[in-house]
């Protein structure tokens, strides 16, 4: 416990500490935010706010987790896999806004980039004496092997939630505010379960998403960026799979897969019948074109985070 609270300090710190450096430079570089015509009307004196603000997140996570390293190999496996996916998330918002091609990384490239370093996390998982190839079953203490298809598998569940958590950042502080209560679970159901350095990791996120939220929190100094929002994912889809509770994601990542599965939805409905199921997708911004305003939304999903949060830690109470 001591262990958690002092990586979730250092980070919160760390990242507190740089975001006024960071922030800064942003600037001067005039790595500003574009935001769409077509998104909500609110929206549009955020354009030029500056994005890639990730890089504080993965700057807090990296420095914290060095300070702890030595604990165990799992904590750099998972940090590796969370840079990793910041690392293509960086490479595409410096392509969307310094080189100014809109479309950044091409679908293919980015998936190829996911699909790689999720490899990496699923076959390590797969060969580690205390993980191998059985999910925890949630609400029980009982397992469900997969056997040969645990790394295909794996790898379409990391790669999934990275990309939820992307499509979920779409608002001030709502990615960073859920992925928070995430980490936290995290943390917790880790130190419970025995492992040790992912108990550390998951504080390092959990601390670095509530310095970001400093900057983050609405009106938004810093976006986060693809940067940011696909590390985060990175850690959490990591965290899952180490700690054996990839089964626990729909549940704790709940507000991830609500936002994924509206996108889906909307495209499916307007490209079978020519109509829309929500004002707009994802789910946030159709609340927000409702009348609601953001920061109501961003809490109003903080809460129901919360909320599942505490679900998965009856889940696991179980155990």
């Amino acid at each position: 416990m001591r262990q958690l609270i002092y990586a979730t300090i250092i980070s919160f710190i760390i990242s507190l500490i740089i975001g006024p450096i960071v922030l800064p430079i942003l600037r001067k570089l005039k790595f500003g935010q574009s935001i769409r015509e077509e998104g909500p009307k609110s929206h549009i004196k955020k354009t030029g706010t500056p994005t890639m603000g990730g890089i504080i997140i993965m700057i807090a996570v990296f420095i914290a987790s060095m300070f702890f390293a030595r604990e165990s190999a799992d904590l750099i496996i998972a940090m590796i896999v969370s840079l990793g996916f910041g690392v293509i998330g960086f490479i595409d918002d410096f392509i969307k806004i310094v080189l100014k091609r809109n479309l950044g990384l091409r679908a293919y490239q980015k998936l190829i980039g996911q699909i790689i370093i999720a490899g990496i996390v699923s076959v390590y998982a797969a060969n580690h004496p205390y993980i191998g190839t059985s999910l925890l079953i949630p609400f029980t203490s009982e397992y469900l092997n997969l056997g040969v298809f645990y790394i295909p598998l794996t790898i379409f569940i990391v790669v999934g939630v990275a990309n939820s958590v992307n499509l979920t950042d779409g608002l001030d502080g709502l990615a960073a505010g859920v992925t928070l209560v995430v980490a936290a679970f995290f943390a917790l159901a880790s130190l419970g379960l025995g492992y040790t350095g992912l108990t550390i990791f998951a504080g390092t996120i959990a601390g670095a998403c509530l310095g970001f939220l400093r900057f983050n929190f609405h009106p938004a100094q810093v976006f986060m960026g693809d940067t940011g929002s696909l590390a985060l994912g990175g850690a959490v889809a990591a965290l899952a799979v180490l700690t054996r509770m990839q089964l626990f994601l729909p549940l704790i990542g709940g507000i991830y897969m609500v936002e994924t599965l509206s996108v889906i939805m909307q495209v499916t409905s307007f490209k079978l019948t020519g109509k829309r199921i929500f004002k707009m997708s994802p789910l946030h911004h159709h609340f927000e074109l409702e009348g609601i305003h953001e920061t109501k939304v961003v809490i109003g999903f903080w809460i129901v985070g919360l909320i599942l949060a505490l679900i998965s830690m009856l889940a696991l109470s179980t155990y």
